[in-house]
């Protein structure tokens, strides 16, 4: 983890923030004193086959559900028109 000062995280900026992005942390200082941490985001990792169960749990559950009798998505569009 480096450290760095206000001073020096405020000039290089973009450049500590495309470091950060690649995994590294960074402590910002202010008169040697620690007030602030830049580390990356965790992002969550969703694998392939976890996908593919969300995407079909969402398609069983919306078996069978309808708009009701005699009723169609372009005549409730029509209707909220006029």
């Amino acid at each position: 983890m480096r450290s760095v000062g206000v001073l020096e995280a405020k000039k290089y900026f973009s450049q500590i923030l495309l470091e950060v992005e690649k995994g590294k942390k960074y402590v910002i200082t202010k008169y040697g004193n620690e007030v602030a941490m830049l580390i990356p985001v965790a992002k969550p990792k969703l694998k392939e086959n976890e996908v593919l169960d969300a995407i079909q749990s969402i398609r069983r559950l919306r078996k069978g559900v309808t708009l009701g009798k005699n009723l169609a998505v372009k005549m409730l569009r029509k209707e909220g028109q006029k």
